[in-house]
């Protein structure tokens, strides 16, 4: 039978005018031998090289390519979500745009999607990544795991392929600081992997550095949980305790010996009370204030440009 859906695929590009060409032709190439209709959206982040230019040559050249030229940097992220939001097609397909996933491997995601589920990650079963980005990916998978209840045996990549249905209550979801992989987990019922293979990059070096990586766990940590301020009320909890243990002891030792120095017990017990009082006040302040945040961030989380189509 005859696919007639339409395929989205969403290319986030940041200082990659060197190799962003070869990932569009080969995107389309892909797609021709596959006998499939697709869209190719590319998303300029803030690139400071000539990117733009490229990709805007690219769209002005190829019926299936748009481009998007965003404001600034905002982050990968939040370019992905900026294609999801303009695509077009009943599914969508995210890829990197150096050519580490490989764009005839999206035939593999297609056909396992078809199987009836609503989010496919590729696995890749050798990562061709540096040492510091695949010990972040462990962090960051484990955070997921908590945070987005991750089932067990899934893999997650920036190599995936979901529905339009997911893509719409991505999109729906109001947040300053999306994260892509989490917003997919919250809304896709139905999730498997797909062996893939990962190449290494041609040109270049990867864009995700360990800052970034460290950027990403604090947007996990600080935007889709109350971990931090968690731990911070049991630290809080601690402290009291033990201000409560040292009060009775100078209490104790006030009455049955005495102090040299007058007033002396009063203030430590005051000081260590009080302030364990305020540690757990204040924690649990953050509480709501971070709930209540969650729930009125409605602010555009990127501006656009220009668009070329």
């Amino acid at each position: 039978m005859k696919d007639n859906n339409l395929y989205s695929v969403i290319i986030p590009v940041y200082n990659s005018e060197l190799i962003v060409e070869n990932t569009v032709n080969q995107t389309l190439k892909s797609f021709e031998d596959f006998q499939l209709r697709c869209e190719i959206i590319l998303i300029n982040d803030g690139s400071t090289d000539h990117s733009w230019q490229k990709i805007k040559e690219l769209a002005i050249n190829n019926a299936e390519v748009s481009s998007i030229n965003l404001l600034k940097n905002y982050g990968q992220h939040t370019a992905v979500l900026c294609g999801i939001q303009e695509a077009k097609g009943d599914y969508l397909i995210t890829i990197d745009d150096d050519l580490q996933n490989p764009p005839s491997e999206i035939i593999k995601l297609i056909n396992k999607i078809k199987e009836g589920y609503d989010l496919v990650f590729a696995k890749f079963p050798v990562k061709k990544h540096s040492m510091y980005r695949r010990f972040g990916t462990k962090i960051i998978s484990y955070l997921n795991s908590k945070i987005f209840h991750k089932p067990k045996d899934i893999t997650l990549t920036n190599f995936r392929i979901f529905t339009k249905e997911v893509a719409h209550r991505v999109s729906s979801y109001n947040t300053f600081y999306p994260y892509i992989p989490g917003l997919l987990l919250m809304f896709s019922p139905s999730i498997a992997n797909q062996e893939a293979e990962h190449h290494e990059r041609e040109i270049g070096q990867s864009n995700y550095s360990f800052i970034k990586i460290i950027q990403l766990v604090s947007r996990l940590l600080f935007n889709y949980s109350s971990y931090p301020l968690k731990i911070l009320t049991g630290i809080g909890f601690v402290i009291a305790t033990l201000s409560f243990l040292i009060g009775t002891f100078f209490v104790l030792r006030g009455l049955l010996i005495g102090s040299s120095v007058e007033g002396w017990t009063t203030l430590v017990v005051l000081l260590s009370f009080f302030n364990g009082f305020l540690i757990i006040m204040l924690g649990t302040l953050g509480e709501y204030v971070s709930r209540i945040l969650n729930q009125l961030s409605v602010q555009n989380a990127f501006q656009i440009k220009e668009i070329v189509e």
